[in-house]
């Protein structure tokens, strides 16, 4: 039975308007952009990956060499055909992983074939280069501290002046 009260008729269904599904979509490609932008460089952020690890492997390899009173050096082997990189002096039962999780990283020793990590408490300064494409990461040390990251594209103008300052920095 009908209610003949104000506001209680069935109104009719209506769709959006054109101005509003516009104002939709243009929203939609703001927040595309802005993403996109916000997205990191995928190789970049492979390479501070791997400088990470090489980092906590370097460190690992370092207290183990002073607990047990052995010299360890650090070998990168650029075409190696079971291992990226070898760790000599250090024990079969402590040998940690000898590849990199990028195929593609190359690294280098600056100044020497390898970085020296013990048995002493100070082991000099040393520094590694890590390149992936057009992306390099230093990583280095004073002797003293742990290793640490120094960053800079191969293609930037201050990537010579940073290569400069590791290598005066004592190797």
């Amino acid at each position: 039975m009908p209610i003949s009260a104000p506001g209680s008729k069935a109104r009719r269904a209506r769709g959006f308007t054109l101005l509003e599904l516009m104002v939709v979509v243009a929203m939609i490609a703001i927040t595309t952009a802005v993403v996109s932008f916000a997205i990191p460089d995928p190789s970049a952020t492979r390479l501070e990956r791997e400088a990470a690890r090489l980092i906590a492997l370097l460190e690992s390899a370092r207290t183990q060499a002073r607990a047990g009173a052995m010299t360890v050096l650090w070998v990168p082997q650029p075409n190696g055909p079971e291992a990226d990189y070898q760790f000599l002096g250090m024990p079969a039962a402590l040998m940690p992983p000898l590849k990199w999780l990028e195929s593609d990283v190359k690294a280098e020793v600056v100044g020497a074939r390898s970085v020296v990590l013990g048995p002493e408490p100070v082991i000099g300064a040393q520094s590694v280069i890590l390149r992936l494409e057009d992306k390099q990461i230093i990583i280095s040390t004073d002797g003293l501290g742990a290793f640490d990251v120094l960053t800079g594209d191969a293609g930037q103008d201050d990537a010579g002046d940073q290569q400069e300052a590791v290598n005066a920095s004592g190797t």
